[in-house]
């Protein structure tokens, strides 16, 4: 078990929580963890528990928006050919699904277009270029891709093709010559919110068109499911704009889904009560697993589809992908970890890079993750693919990993992503000397804190505090997800009562009580096995936990999740 460490969040002034309780009539826990997220205002907390749609903003403040719309309309009404281009991942696939969806519904000269991760790679290429101009396309309408791709952008204008690109990861120093960039991340775009995924820019293009021309009898809100299923694959902020479009496409998901959607979260096996937690383990890696192991255009054909036993055909052959990639991903994990324990070095380096040219391309993201499970470091797995070197980074909370690997771009022919993951492309033989230089920028950069796990803890709490009542107003909070996690409570003086229960080798699973407070609480503990002996001796303890309702045998009850113990 990695040690973590526990910082338990600065107290709000007791004078805003106390309005807070008063106002909204809560309790002094829920108040504070508000307070400390900002809300502290009647009207804020309002917002925050009831969100409207009337709180999205106005598309047109987004640059170029008015030159995106018009070049849409100009194309639709001179019967031209529109291609949807997307990336492969969950927030390609639902952006590609969301934006060809809704045209395809009224305009049939059109088409979507997904690379293939192991033929073409990430983004814009330019086969998908060369299959526009061979087919007569003269627009690209580019979902989750495109911001980046300079060249390739200036070689399809040139051979007569347009592009509007919906993107949202960063900008390079050059902006490609489209029609249009939608991308709230230019630093001459005065949009207020800067973090929807790409899915989300493609919503507001939506929104755009449909707002100028209602005439084309477009419905953006239709495909919010597809939205939310995107901002909770996506890990971006649940904040903003994210936590309207999130709590409405959550919504969607769970009274009247795409039949695709309706049909995986069957499949999967996704609670009646959808959550972002349940996006991104139930849905997301089935709606990847395409794109990881064959071709991402299953999935786009899985959202598109009318009815659910279309979308069964679909989702079985998603299932099929998705166990195989759980396989590689197994595997590659463990040849991944055994070689950091190996090398002397490696154990005691602050990053891991690590190159094998026989990895699966289409897992070494999920690789990156795994390792930072076991050392807490930012990680990058490369492989090999059409003779290049080829990576996926995954960060660890608080250091930019994007911004690590930019000052390594001396080594790359090309690298694109966000703050905590990012892709990047190099030649064979400089895997080595940029393993060595990104080494040495993570070192001279990461404060050595933040390559220890880190549990942040909202508020402490005893017992006696969590009601039912309690409970209800937590659960409102939802939904979860960065910027707005899931509230961690500490309880001290906890211990045992009666026995603990052993769960498959890894897990424990008993009941907590406090010294002095009669209330007590069914706990599981999540690979606590190692400190089982210590827990059965009585013993005192502090314990960071979530709350949450566990259903068993028709019953529902409060269950303790526990993230951490520490003893006294």
């Amino acid at each position: 078990m990695l040690e973590k460490r526990w910082l338990i969040n600065d107290p709000p002034e007791e004078e805003v929580v106390k309005v807070l309780c008063e106002s909204i009539n809560v309790s002094q826990p829920i108040a504070s963890i508000l307070a400390q997220r900002g809300k502290t205002s009647f009207d804020e907390a309002k917002a925050f528990f009831r969100p409207k749609l009337s709180m999205l903003h106005d598309p047109f403040l987004m640059a170029d928006m008015h030159a995106a719309v018009d070049r849409v309309y100009e194309a639709i009404q001179g019967q031209e050919k529109i291609l949807v281009y997307g990336d492969y991942d969950v927030d390609g696939t639902t952006s590609v699904a969301l934006f060809f969806g809704a045209i395809n519904k009224f305009y049939h000269r059109s088409d979507f277009y997904i690379p293939d991760r192991y033929k073409e790679g990430y983004g814009i290429s330019k086969q998908g270029i060369d299959f526009a101009i061979e087919n007569g396309y003269s627009l690209i309408v580019a979902l989750d891709c495109g911001i980046k791709s300079v060249e390739l952008i200036s070689y399809a204008r040139d051979n007569g093709i347009d592009f509007v690109i919906c993107d949202h990861h960063r900008p390079g120093d050059e902006l490609p010559p489209a029609i249009a960039l939608l991308d709230p991340k230019r630093a001459d775009c005065e949009y207020p919110y800067k973090e929807l995924p790409g899915c989300g820019i493609g919503f507001k293009l939506l929104q755009a068109l449909s707002k100028k021309y209602p005439e084309l009898k477009i419905d953006p809100f239709d495909f919010l499911d597809l939205v939310a299923v995107s901002i909770a694959s996506d890990i971006v902020p649940i904040d903003g704009e994210n936590r309207v479009l999130a709590y409405y496409g959550i919504k969607k998901l769970m009274d009247s889904p795409k039949p695709g959607l309706k049909a995986l979260m069957r499949l999967a096996g996704v609670p009646k009560k959808v959550t972002i937690t349940g996006i991104v383990f139930g849905l997301a890696p089935r709606i990847n697993a395409a794109g990881r192991i064959d071709h991402a255009k299953t999935s786009v054909h899985m959202l598109l589809s009318e009815s659910e036993e279309e979308a069964y055909h679909f989702c079985d052959k998603l299932n099929l992908k998705n166990n195989q990639r759980r396989d590689f991903d197994s595997s590659i994990t463990q040849e991944a970890l055994a070689m950091i324990e190996e090398s002397d070095n490696l154990k005691i380096a602050k990053s891991t890079v690590l190159f094998n040219n026989s990895w699966h391309k289409g897992v070494i993201g999920i690789v990156a993750s795994r390792c930072i499970e076991k050392f807490h470091r930012p990680t990058i797995i490369l492989t090999e693919s059409n003779n290049k070197a080829t990576g996926s980074a995954r960060s660890v909370p608080g250091f930019d990993v994007y911004e690590a690997i930019s000052q390594c771009s001396d080594l790359l022919d090309q690298f694109g992503g966000h703050m905590y993951a990012a892709g990047l492309t190099m030649d064979v033989d400089k895997v080595p000397l940029f393993q060595e230089k990104f080494e040495e920028v993570v070192s001279g950069s990461i404060p050595e804190e933040l390559l220890t796990p880190q549990i942040e803890i909202d508020t402490v709490i005893d017992f006696d505090q969590i009601t039912a009542n309690f409970f209800s107003v937590l659960d409102q909070m939802e939904p979860f997800g960065p910027a707005n996690p899931k509230p961690v409570f500490m309880a001290e003086n906890v211990f045992v009562y009666g026995h603990i229960k052993l769960i498959k080798g890894k897990h424990l699973k008993f009941t907590a009580q406090q010294v002095d407070r009669d209330k007590k609480f069914e706990v599981i503990g999540f690979n606590l096995a190692p400190i089982e002996k210590k827990l059965a001796d009585g013993v005192l303890f502090k314990m960071v936990f979530t709350i949450e309702e566990n259903h068993f045998r028709g019953m529902t009850s409060i269950q303790l999740n526990v993230k951490d113990i520490k003893f006294d």
